[in-house]
């Protein structure tokens, strides 16, 4: 017996999404402008996917095309095709990290990149079970004042359940109105049920902060790599020079990453000039080294580095390029675990491509990549130190300094 119209049309179309998914790559590659993204080496090295035939018969896809438009029980807009086919592009290759932005997902990405968004702050990722996790709550954030941490799963937004959601969806759930507020529902160590009210907020936090402790300790807290963490660094550590600074502590916990070439920047305080602090691969060919620069004020000052579970990508590349040059000792949770590179790449309609081009790797060659980095002295905060404000993980940075 032959099959129903709709279950025919869904397993055809289901068929030839592969040649879907590819028409929008024909289509839209033309329009690449090709640049030095913020996500990436300046100079990086670009190569066509592996497997991918030249040329490709585009008369199965129209195919497709005319079955969905004779057939689709709703309205649909060609542009809402033409998105879709493009964020199934991304989401074929199966790389969490390789996302389709349209013109309006890009603006807020580009935003919060430059540290200002609306919303609770708290940076999402796919994990490897396509949970919608949070990677960090940003420092001063709503998500933060609330309770959220970095490994957090969203299960729910605003009663709806986050199964096959993209990250791109919920961020723009969550994101809203200043004043506003959503409703997560959250699962922790795959085990705790947790529900939160969050209120919306704009959030515009400057992503480095220092302050002297006792002992002549100076704390830098870098909580992203963002267009204004250079100055702001270079102002704390003039700042630790006036005061004779001896020892520094520096904060990467639930920093999510962001800008590779201020990780460098960052790094090359503490390091000799020509000291790697990153090399980019992709396979087993280097196509682009990172070295420090001449702006060693720090060299040879006795440092901790603090690390969580929310350090991830940028964060990890400077606690790792410090330890592998036995600049700094490691102090708190593993890591996050994100060794790849994502160059973002912009189209002429304000849409952009975040797209994994290679994997990074340490000084000493080491790749991350869902590993993570295991400090050298782990300190794990109980529920009751994060409802006192214990910061167990600072007394332990403050105690190792104190002895060595």
């Amino acid at each position: 017996m032959q099959k129903p119209l709709l279950q025919r049309l869904t397993s055809y179309i289901t068929l030839k999404r592969v040649q879907l998914l590819l028409l929008a790559l024909a289509i839209f590659m033309s329009g690449i402008l090709v640049g030095q993204g913020n996500l990436n080496f300046s100079g990086a090295a670009h190569g066509s996917a592996s497997g991918l035939p030249k040329t490709l018969d585009f008369s199965q896809v129209n195919e497709v095309y005319q079955a969905l438009r004779a057939n689709y029980d709703g309205s649909l807009t060609q542009q809402q095709v033409l998105d879709g086919l493009k964020h199934g592009l991304a989401e074929s290759t199966k790389d969490p990290y390789t996302v389709f932005f349209t013109a309006q997902e890009a603006n807020a990405f580009n935003n919060e990149l430059q540290g200002t968004i609306s919303g609770i702050g708290a940076q999402l990722e796919l994990d490897q079970d396509n949970n919608i996790v949070i990677v960090a709550p940003l420092a001063g954030s709503p998500a933060e004042a609330a309770g959220l941490r970095a490994k957090d799963i969203i299960v729910t937004i605003d009663g709806t359940s986050t199964s096959g959601m993209s990250v791109n969806d919920a961020v723009q759930k969550i994101r809203g109105t200043k004043g506003t507020s959503v409703k997560l529902g959250i699962v922790r160590n795959k085990t705790q049920a947790l529900n939160f009210t969050i209120t919306r907020d704009t959030i515009q936090i400057p992503t480095a902060i220092s302050k002297t402790l006792d002992n002549n300790v100076g704390y830098l807290q870098v909580s992203q790599f963002s267009e204004d963490t250079d100055s702001l660094v270079t102002k704390a550590v003039a700042d630790f020079q006036a005061k004779h600074v001896t020892k520094v502590i520096l904060d990467l916990r639930d920093n999510p990453g962001g800008e590779v070439t201020t990780a460098v920047q960052l790094s090359s305080l503490w390091l000799q000039p020509g000291d790697v602090i990153v090399q980019q691969k992709r396979g087993s060919s280097v196509i682009d080294t990172q070295y420090a620069n001449a702006t060693n004020s720090l060299h040879g000052m006795k440092t901790v580095v603090l690390v969580n579970g929310g350090s991830a990508s940028a964060s990890e590349i400077t606690a790792l390029a410090l330890r592998d040059h036995k600049a700094a000792y490691i102090i708190g949770e593993k890591t996050y675990g994100k060794g790849v590179v994502q160059q973002l790449i912009p189209f002429s309609d304000g849409s952009s491509l975040k797209v994994t081009i290679a994997k990074w790797y340490s000084p000493n060659g080491t790749n991350v990549n869902h590993v993570g980095i295991t400090p050298d002295q782990i300190v794990t905060p109980t529920d009751a130190d994060y409802q006192s404000n214990n910061d167990v993980q600072l007394k332990a940075a403050q105690a190792w300094l104190q002895q060595n």
